[in-house]
């Protein structure tokens, strides 16, 4: 075995017992070091840990901080917590796609990719999915030492041991899995080492390798974990059957897909890590869609068998009442529809979201400091907006609309006191999901959790509206783009309600199947299952709705309506980024994106109403104008997308140890 150099994967060094019940110690060490025999700091070992089933369980727990958490809630450059992609000043991939545009300049989004100057050589706070700085391999580590040592621990039933090893399973799938989309195939470990190895030899596995892989521990996991949790207001976010076969479905999706599933590698053939398949299957293989449909109809069975899950359904058929059955789907801790979800201390006195995401991302923040801050600028893209159909279901057009003299009606009719009774007399016009996914002008800022009513004054988007004010014209702040975000964020209505990032919902297991069921040429099957998570927001059929489009037998016509489903309903999930990425679509990553310019008419244009004469009636006529989004100008929209881009490269410094780390194609 040839001799390798140390391996930094910023493993855990040691626990003290205060980490073990909260949080890790880690230090830069060779890779399988003695973790536990001799912990730095502190008298806990190994044999402390694992001679006391409470300590266990307090072990298990610190395992659970090491997953995926989706939303910036943490600056630090610490090695001490190494979590990149919880760093507001590295940003989110979903900023790279043409739903959102994201004008914080200094992020590592913006630099790196932005503006093209991305290499391997990279440093902190610069790739999208940091190989070493997002606690994957102490995750790794920590659930093999669950694995390796629970059969040590006395008075523990068999049960309660089998059920924490499933669960370490399923963590150590899934940050694979977190780490395999951004990579492609990685290497495999299989134990957590004895940390007096002379030497590492361990190459990246291929594609299907490292699938199987997940694939192997997620079907041991889910013979052991009940279908839901035992106790929701206790153990909810503990991994369960459910849980397992929706990651599962997930799994073999991205692997069926384009990217790595094609006639052709998608970088051209000539790399070494495509000669080895280590980014793709080496061809087409169809029978994994058939792998990841009888694995959806799987989960489903289990579903309709045992039940536990459900989608959130509205409780009255007007516009907002579909939206705050949407809201409540992935922002309620106890929706119904949540599969698996993450969660991060840190509150502020209304125990609201106290995350840097809600600091310095809400336009409705409390102080001009937090409304203005640029950090926020995850702006929705016209591409994006134009996405979501009208309220019943039909596609919105915008020359169509245009040319029927209706723009002023493309969000909603009717003004904030324009009832005859002076109270507001808005109605919604556009799919539902639309005003939880971005901030539209006149949208009122306040949605009953209770009622659904909506209160309180209306958004001002146009140029020099209250809320926008200039942003519009600067491409800067909340309004860059015309549209705001509000997904996650919501302003005072996440006022005493904690925050989630919500891992797998039904929702998405429901447009998997449907897309699935297209891969197999089951159409009609297809649009049923989209149906159901449209029917939920009150639209129509997407068939009855596309007439023109002949979605039963065209089956590109409607793998796209799939797709755009998907925009709509798992907006800044990170769920646009990674089908653009499976499904290799430079052609929208290249596309030039837009915003929208609103202007007030008449005697007050360029002047706020709430900020401004309120004698006059709120306006409700405007001049709109599409404008090409500059601020900044992406690399990809004047260079052209460069495969590369697919994957992210492996750190240099990494790849010079000579463990066997290939390098993705172009870096």
């Amino acid at each position: 075995m040839k001799k390798q150099h140390k391996w930094f994967f910023a493993v855990a060094a040691g626990l003290t017992l205060t980490s073990v019940v909260s949080t890790s110690c880690v230090d830069d060490i060779k890779f399988g070091s003695a973790f536990l025999e001799k912990a730095p700091g502190g008298d806990v070992t190994s044999d402390t840990v694992f001679n006391s089933p409470e300590y266990v369980r307090q072990f298990l727990n610190t395992l659970y901080t090491f997953q995926y958490y989706g939303l910036p809630f943490r600056n630090s450059s610490s090695d001490a917590y190494p979590c990149e992609s919880s760093n507001p000043y590295v940003g989110k991939p979903e900023a790279l796609t043409d739903c959102y545009i994201y004008t914080y300049l200094s992020s590592g989004i913006v630099n790196s990719y932005y503006y093209g100057t991305h290499t391997s050589n990279y440093g902190q706070r610069s790739d999208k999915w940091d190989y070493l700085k997002n606690r994957v391999w102490q995750a790794v580590r920590y659930g093999y030492l669950i694995i390796e040592n629970i059969d040590r621990v006395p008075g523990m039933e068999e049960s309660e041991k089998a059920s924490i090893v499933a669960q370490a399973k399923c963590i150590i799938a899934s940050r694979y899995f977190d780490t395999f989309r951004h990579y492609g195939g990685l290497p495999i470990i299989d134990h957590s080492f004895s940390g007096t190895d002379a030497s590492y030899d361990l190459p990246r596995a291929t594609v299907e390798e490292t699938v199987n892989f997940m694939i192997k521990l997620l079907d041991e996991a889910k013979e052991v974990l009940p279908w839901t949790v035992d106790n929701p207001q206790t153990n909810a976010g503990r991994w369960n059957r459910a849980a397992a076969m929706a990651l599962k479905c997930r799994i073999l999706q991205f692997a069926a897909s384009p990217l790595f599933n094609d006639d052709v590698a998608y970088a051209g053939g000539s790399s070494e890590a495509e000669a080895q398949h280590l980014v793709w299957y080496g061809g087409y293989k169809a029978e994994l869609w058939t792998q990841c449909l009888q694995a959806c109809e799987e989960f489903f069975n289990e579903l309709n068998a045992n039940g536990g899950y459900s989608l959130v359904q509205s409780k009255g058929t007007r516009p907002e009442d579909y939206r705050l059955a949407y809201r409540i789907s992935y922002a309620e801790l106890d929706s119904p529809e949540i599969l698996m979800s993450t969660r991060q201390f840190g509150y502020d006195a209304f125990k609201s979201g106290n995350y840097i995401w809600h600091q310095w991302g809400d336009p409705l923040g409390t102080t001009d400091a937090s409304r203005n801050g640029i950090r926020r600028g995850y702006t929705p893209t016209q591409e994006y907006v134009e996405m979501f159909p009208w309220a019943d279901g039909t596609p919105f057009d915008w020359d169509k609309t245009a040319a029927e003299g209706r723009l002023d009606e493309m969000f909603m009719t009717g003004s904030p006191n324009g009832g005859e009774d002076g109270k507001s007399n808005i109605v919604l016009t556009r799919d539902p999901r639309l005003y939880e996914e971005a901030i539209v002008n006149g949208q009122p800022t306040a949605l009953d959790w209770t009622t659904g009513n909506m209160s309180g004054r209306s958004f001002e988007a146009w140029v020099g509206g209250y809320d926008a004010q200039q942003e519009p014209d600067n491409q800067t702040g909340s309004f860059a783009t015309g549209y705001a975000p509000i997904k996650y964020l919501m302003g005072p209505d996440m006022l005493r309600h904690y925050t989630q990032w919500v891992v797998l919902r039904l929702s998405d297991m429901y447009l998997t199947y449907a897309e699935a069921l297209c891969q197999n040429n089951r159409l009609a099957d297809a649009i049923a299952q989209v149906d159901i998570v449209r029917a939920r927001v009150g639209m129509k059929g997407l068939a009855e709705c596309n007439p023109d489009k002949n979605l039963t037998g065209n089956k590109d016509a409607l793998l796209e309506e799939i797709l755009r489903e998907r925009a709509c309903e798992l907006g800044m999930e990170d769920t646009r980024f990674f089908d653009l990425i499976r499904y290799k679509r430079a052609d929208i990553f290249e596309k030039q994106l837009h915003g929208l310019r609103i202007s007030r008419t008449g005697e007050f244009a360029g002047e706020g109403w709430y900020n401004g004469d309120k004698t006059q009636p709120y306006p409700t006529h405007f001049e709109y104008e599409k404008y090409e989004l500059s601020n900044p100008v992406r690399y990809w929209w004047t260079n052209g997308f460069d495969a590369k881009w697919y994957l992210s490269p492996f750190p240099l410094t990494e790849v010079n140890k000579g463990y066997g780390l290939i390098q993705n194609p172009g870096w």
